[in-house]
């Protein structure tokens, strides 16, 4: 009888409402505020465990599907399904969310209600990207998300917050408008907003060329790829913590998501065409970008530059299968691609989020991210060490842990595309471990720095717990990332033939 409930509506609208009960609430009544936050995140995460249950992992079809006439003038529904593609990003984000519900107890003291209302109205929100097959839907969730960050980090952001919360605004607002054009035009060609009848939507080259750009406008900006990654850097500084975790674990996602929901099944012939300018800029944010992250004196920016060079993994994933095909006539490894790419994307969430969490717990003690500014950290913080260099080998992708299953499946499967693709993705390997590494040497080792680390109390067992979770799942995915890759198989498989096929 559970799953008869329209769980997906659930999942998007409990946490909404539950922000809105929180701001309603609140600074006054702080605590109860607080209570709510946490209970909502929990419900919510309970619910994505109860889609996971009843989730069929055999079938591509899309499933818990909800659709109801919306918009009668446009033919726009409000269309809900999820797949194996969609559901692990679903997961993350519901369990994500209230760590940092539990991590801003004592960090945030300045307005907390509407700290924690934001954070809920944003999960929801996602989670509505992630869920929707209407493209009114898609984009109404996709722009609706900007306000809840927008105001996170013009809020409760650093020093140069105004600056950095513009300049995020602008890049992916501008993208998602050409995104809009693009749902427009198909609109006129079709007829209908509906995600399934996009893919099948005929379309001529230059009509998936330009539709392709407008795409890739909207989501290179979101993971960011390079040279659209700029507003990165500057929104991680200024973000509080929890900004920075939901920005790094799941906003970033949303764009990968997007190449392999729309750009690849709505355009597959322009994707093909395309290939080429894609891998190449997946590769220049993997090697450039590990340098650029090599030279950071700042704990927040070095991490925010290692993500894009993570992601660049995913979208290297994404669009290899193209090469494999052109170079050996066969399909075999695009899978293995596609799905290497949602494993990084999957890992990466876990292993950013437990790093600026990290971050944030050095700097409410100390209240500089500068890693000149420590040193000697695990002589006074013994468990904090440990859980860090943990998080960091992750980064680093130490097999073993959840950071190397996707980066080597990628790898592995570029290596039929083309040699030297594979072996500038391999470069990783090596410019994640320096930076890391660095950074770990500096912050955590050597003689104690100063008065102020001398100081410095080990993890409360709020902060414990909050690792400790993002630890298990790290280790659990590096050791065993089955369940992960059976649950999105089925519709990676389905997708390929769809996007091998073409329309032209």
């Amino acid at each position: 009888m559970l799953f008869d409930l329209p769980l997906l509506s659930l999942i998007i609208w409990v946490p909404v409402l539950g922000g809105f009960a929180v701001l309603l609430l609140g600074d006054a009544r702080a605590e109860i505020a607080r209570g709510v936050a946490l209970a909502t995140s929990v419900l919510t995460l309970l619910l994505g465990i109860l889609v996971y249950a009843g989730f069929d992992n055999t079938t591509a079809a899309m499933q818990f599907v909800e659709r109801v006439l919306w918009i009668e003038t446009f033919n726009a529904h409000y269309h809900l399904g999820i797949d194996g593609i969609a559901l692990p990003l679903i997961l993350l984000t519901a369990l994500i969310t209230p760590l940092v519900i539990v991590a801003a107890r004592e960090s945030i003291a300045y307005r907390p209600a509407q700290y924690l209302g934001a954070f809920l109205l944003m999960e929801g929100i996602m989670i509505g990207v992630f869920a929707a097959r209407d493209a009114v839907l898609f984009y109404v969730f996709w722009e609706a998300m900007l306000i809840p960050m927008f105001l996170i980090i013009g809020v409760w952001g650093g020093p140069n917050r105004v600056y950095a919360t513009i300049k995020f605004f602008l890049f992916t607002f501008f993208g998602s408008v050409l995104m809009l054009v693009a749902f427009i035009y198909m609109y006129r060609l079709g007829g209908s907003f509906d995600l399934a009848e996009l893919n099948q939507l005929p379309l001529t080259a230059t009509e998936q060329l330009w539709i392709f750009l407008a795409f890739f406008a909207a989501f290179a900006v979101k993971i960011p790829m390079w040279p659209v990654h700029t507003w990165l850097p500057d929104a991680h500084v200024e973000a509080p913590t929890g900004g920075s975790v939901i920005l790094a674990a799941i906003m970033l996602k949303l764009g990968g998501y997007g190449f392999v929901r729309l750009s690849l099944p709505v355009t597959p012939d322009a994707a093909m065409a395309l290939d080429w300018l894609m891998v190449g800029l997946s590769l220049v944010a993997i090697v450039y970008i590990g340098f650029v992250a090599l030279a950071q004196s700042d704990m927040k920016k070095l991490i925010a530059y290692s993500s894009i060079a993570h992601m660049g993994f995913a979208t290297l994933g994404f669009f290899i299968p193209f090469m494999i095909l052109s170079s050996t006539g066969s399909t075999e490894g695009a899978r293995m691609a596609v799905e290497g790419g949602m494993v990084q994307m999957v890992s990466h969430g876990f292993v950013s989020a437990a790093l600026f969490f990290c971050v944030g717990v050095l700097y409410d003690r100390v209240h500089s991210r500068e890693i000149g500014a420590y040193g000697g950290v695990a002589n006074t913080m013994p468990v904090f060490a440990a859980l860090m260099v943990l998080f960091a080998m992750a980064n680093a992708g130490l097999p073993g842990t959840s950071g190397f299953v996707g980066e080597f499946m990628v790898i592995l499967a570029s290596f039929r595309a083309d040699f030297w693709i594979a072996f500038l993705a391999a470069t990783t390997l090596v410019l994640g471990a320096a930076y890391t590494l660095w950074l770990v040497k500096r912050v955590l080792y050597g003689e104690v720095a100063n008065d102020q680390v001398a100081a410095l109390k080990d993890v409360t067992p709020r902060e414990f717990v909050i690792l400790g979770v993002l630890a298990f799942f790290v280790l659990l995915l590096g050791v065993w990332p089955a369940p992960l890759v059976d649950m999105m198989s089925v519709s990676v498989a389905e997708l390929l033939v769809h996007v091998f096929e073409g329309k032209l």
